[in-house]
């Protein structure tokens, strides 16, 4: 693989993750389940070393960077529904996320790029895990509370209230 194709193949990666990273921050705002909501805000944090792993790529071979507009939500249903909507969708995104990508990165030949994008890779399947056990009803997703400690209801959809 010439470097040119790496480059494109890298920054067309990043496009595809960022889109990913940019419609968990527009779904955290819908979901409102205290357990759902951290799962998204862990979720978006990985993702965000993602794509610094990736600029920092990019950058170095003398590339430059696409944005990605956040996208407008529009959960189907009210409530518990329309947060399975959510989910159900961001589920569905890192799976076709993963079926792209993944035969794509054997025929990558720099073995460092290839590494990092395999732990992006797996780290995608991994929330795509968290998604379908929130769909499932698990709570415990990044752990398990104190026996008899609450969570004092749902979240916010911002972040900062004055």
């Amino acid at each position: 693989m010439k470097a040119t194709q790496l480059l494109e193949l890298l920054r067309e990666f990043y496009r595809d993750k960022l889109t990913l990273y940019r419609r968990h921050v527009a779904a955290a705002r819908h979901v409102s389940h205290y357990d759902f909501n951290n799962t998204y805000q862990y979720v978006i944090a990985r993702e965000d070393m993602h794509l610094s792993w990736l600029r920092d790529a990019i950058l170095d071979m003398g590339g430059e960077l696409d944005d990605v507009a956040e996208p407008s939500l529009e959960p189907t249903g009210k409530g518990d529904a329309a947060q399975t909507s959510i989910m159900s969708r961001d589920s569905d995104d890192a799976q076709r996320f993963v079926d792209k990508w993944r035969p794509r990165l054997e025929t990558m030949t720099h073995a460092r790029h290839r590494s990092m994008l395999r732990v992006i890779i797996g780290e995608t399947l991994e929330h795509k895990r968290f998604f379908d056990l929130a769909l499932a009803g698990r709570t415990d997703l990044l752990g398990r509370r104190a026996d008899g400690a609450g969570t004092g209801g749902g979240v916010m959809a911002t972040r900062w209230v004055d």
